[in-house]
């Protein structure tokens, strides 16, 4: 039986049962962006934004964060390649692997992180806590060859630890924010 859709340009929503596709997850992520942003902006009475590159708040920063940093920007990249690329092959297998080292990474050296809510814990380090759990799923899924499954917690995964809070370390007046953006 074909999966329900709902009919919007691009077909953006595309519903199953109990589950929200990853296009939807991301547009909701990028409207809740640009409202939290706007906010932020405006309640610093709407600077001026331009972009621009330094990096010396990065080169400043402890190891913990240089890690994190490092492994995300892995994670992203080959994250990214294996989405584009064949899947099945020795390549997608070795990269896969390598890509489960560098999200390992990203997610246990977030908890050496805070910030966001003081010196607390925030909702980002949810989804470091699911991706410790669902990262084993996707593995054990793949070696059962039940793609479908494994697909479903791979694609998961760097939606939401990748493109989801990776977004939100863009936020203004957060450090990846004033690396690429003066205000």
């Amino acid at each position: 039986m074909k999966s329900p859709s709902i009919a919007l340009p691009s077909e953006l929503i595309r519903l199953s049962p109990g589950r929200i596709s990853n296009r939807t997850i991301i547009l909701v992520a990028l409207g809740i962006y640009a409202l939290v942003s706007w906010m932020i902006l405006n309640g610093a009475d709407n600077p001026p934004i331009r972009f621009r590159f330094d990096a010396t708040r990065l080169v400043e920063a402890s190891l913990v964060l240089k890690l994190h940093v490092g492994g995300a920007l892995a994670a992203f990249g080959i994250g990214t390649a294996l989405m584009m690329g064949v899947k099945g092959r020795r390549l997608h297998k070795r990269l896969g692997y390598t890509w489960v080292v560098a999200m390992a990474v990203t997610a246990i050296s977030s908890f050496f992180l805070t910030g966001l809510n003081g010196n607390q814990f925030s909702w980002i380090h949810g989804l470091s806590a699911w991706a410790l759990i669902g990262l084993p799923m996707g593995i054990a899924a793949a070696r059962r060859k039940d793609i479908a499954r494994h697909r479903k917690h791979m694609t998961g995964m760097f939606t939401g630890g990748m493109l989801v809070a990776g977004l939100f370390t863009f936020l203004p007046g957060r450090m990846m924010w004033s690396i690429f953006f003066a205000a």
